[in-house]
């Protein structure tokens, strides 16, 4: 009976959260950050640099992590903003290895109209 097995799934899903709460543990200072950090990339140095980066952007900045043709760790804050969308056309990445769109001054147009 699928009605019957998503219920089941939708309330293992509900213990599941509520034990993962009951465990949980805040984590409130720089410290704490790099520990959590260094145990999952199983690298106290990265540690170190995830809780910088979270130190400088914050609880609702944007993180993201590329693999560097040196050797060396470095950390870049990029001011800016940064949409959960796509692009409407390839042609507009003008970096493609990282897929990104930098633009120099552009023009921007805000409305609330359809386009």
């Amino acid at each position: 009976n699928p009605v019957g097995l998503r219920q089941g799934i939708d309330k293992a899903v509900r213990v599941a959260v509520e034990a993962l709460n009951d465990i949980s543990q805040k984590v409130e200072n720089k410290n704490e950050i790099a520990q959590v950090g260094a145990i999952s990339a199983a690298d106290e140095e990265i540690g170190k640099y995830i809780s910088e980066a979270m130190d400088k952007v914050g609880n609702d900045g944007v993180i993201t992590i590329e693999e560097s043709n040196g050797l060396d760790t470095e950390l870049e804050v990029v001011e800016g903003m940064q949409f959960d969308r796509g692009y409407q056309s390839p042609y507009m990445v003008t970096d493609s290895d990282k897929m990104i769109a930098e633009l120099e001054r552009p023009y921007i147009l805000v409305t609330d109209k359809k386009i």
